[in-house]
């Protein structure tokens, strides 16, 4: 049994509102390594979304915003997870090192899973700078070359009452232990 050794760096209270975003979309938290492995070692067949939440300021405007957008569109990921950098610490190393060691560590980043394979992967640097519509359209081409669910995640009149979280990480309060 893996378990949760280091403690979150930021104030896990001042952080829920955004994972409360995601899950409010349908995402999954795999916020122990055993949850992330028995998760992703289940997906052989089928697709799955990861998203790494962060605390920064482009996970607030852009990735989030994007990505719950992304999963307004008729075609989305079988599976939806995500794992919080600085704060699910032990699970976002064994993300890192087992299931995305091809690739260099970001946050905020999203991985498109298709059996067992990461088929699309976004970055910070492909993520800073850009809108949630141009971060929902990238992640709509991969969904419709991917993917078999049907969307939207969440109803119209759900999705319209979706609160994204604002803050960012210099101003949230760091995890006294």
């Amino acid at each position: 049994m893996k378990i949760n050794l280091r403690p979150p760096l930021y104030d896990p209270v001042a952080v829920q509102p955004m994972r409360d975003e995601l899950l409010y979309v349908g995402f999954e938290e795999l916020n122990t390594p055993d949850k992330l492995d028995e998760k992703l070692d289940s997906i052989s067949s089928g697709s799955a979304l990861v998203v790494i939440n962060s605390v920064c300021g482009c996970a607030a405007g852009s990735a989030r915003p994007g990505v719950t957008l992304a999963l307004q569109h008729k075609t989305i990921p079988g599976n939806l997870y995500t794992v919080f950098a600085g704060q699910d610490r032990d699970s976002i190393d064994l993300l890192r090192s087992k299931y995305l060691a091809a690739f260099p560590p970001s946050s905020p980043s999203v991985a498109l899973f298709k059996d067992g394979e990461v088929v699309h992967m976004m970055h910070r640097y492909q993520i800073e700078g850009r809108g949630p519509q141009e971060i929902a359209d990238d992640l709509i081409k991969a969904f419709d070359k991917h993917c078999d669910r049907q969307g939207p995640a969440i109803s119209q009149e759900a999705y319209a009452k979706l609160v994204h979280a604002r803050a960012c990480g210099s101003k949230i309060p760091l995890h006294e232990n």
